[in-house]
């Protein structure tokens, strides 16, 4: 079910009250985390008394569905945004595809996504609800959408620069360096552009380490 799609019988009043739910919800797994995120603490930041998020979600399971597709529709509006805006004149496509996603993985959304992905791993009843969010992100909006944002072919060798780049830069998102983090992430990405380039045979780019 669609996050902005309810029964006929519920009010405007009702929708735009569920949407502070799971916006709230969205927030707060960003920042405190999945379990951190009580359903207290959700409708105490949507301005709700406990009694009155029943109302909309009776059980946190209801609660978590809603909130996956509220989050990816949030994900895929951003997605959406950043694929209509094409790379400035002199910059290559796929270093442009690159920053774009990168910027993506530090939006609100994604990171609470992030956070459920990870959540999902010894919670059985979230992995079960993300499955077809992930399903659906990973073919229609970081398959298509990016590989038209890098203006790449669909052939195996481009889907794998783009699956390089895409799982390495969400693993830097989720890395905790401890030392020197402005410069060692600089040059990480600096080298996933040279790889994705070398992979689609970009230019004269052959080596990955920039000399």
């Amino acid at each position: 079910m669609d996050a902005r799609t309810y029964p006929a019988k519920e009010t405007p009043k009702s929708r735009r009250t569920r949407a502070r739910i799971l916006d709230a919800a969205m927030r707060l797994f960003a920042d405190v985390g999945y379990h951190a995120a009580t359903n207290a603490m959700i409708a105490d930041a949507a301005n709700l008394t406990r009694g009155a998020m029943l109302y909309h979600f009776a059980s946190r399971e209801e609660l978590v569905e809603a909130a996956v597709t509220y989050i990816e529709v949030e994900r895929a509006r951003l997605f959406e945004q950043a694929a209509s805006a094409p790379a400035a004149p002199g910059v290559d496509a796929s270093e442009h595809a690159i920053d774009a996603y990168w910027a993506l993985l530090h939006e609100i959304p994604f990171v609470a996504f992030a956070e459920l992905e990870t959540a999902a791993r010894t919670e059985p009843m979230l992995r079960i609800r993300l499955a077809a969010a992930q399903s659906a992100f990973d073919r229609a909006q970081v398959g298509d959408r990016f590989l038209a944002l890098a203006q790449a072919g669909e052939d195996p060798r481009f889907q794998t620069s783009r699956d390089l780049g895409r799982f390495l830069l969400e693993g830097l998102a989720k890395g905790a360096m401890t030392y020197d983090e402005p410069a060692r992430k600089e040059r990480l990405l600096t080298v996933v552009k040279r790889a994705v380039r070398v992979l689609n045979r970009k230019g004269d780019v052959q080596e990955l380490w920039p000399d």
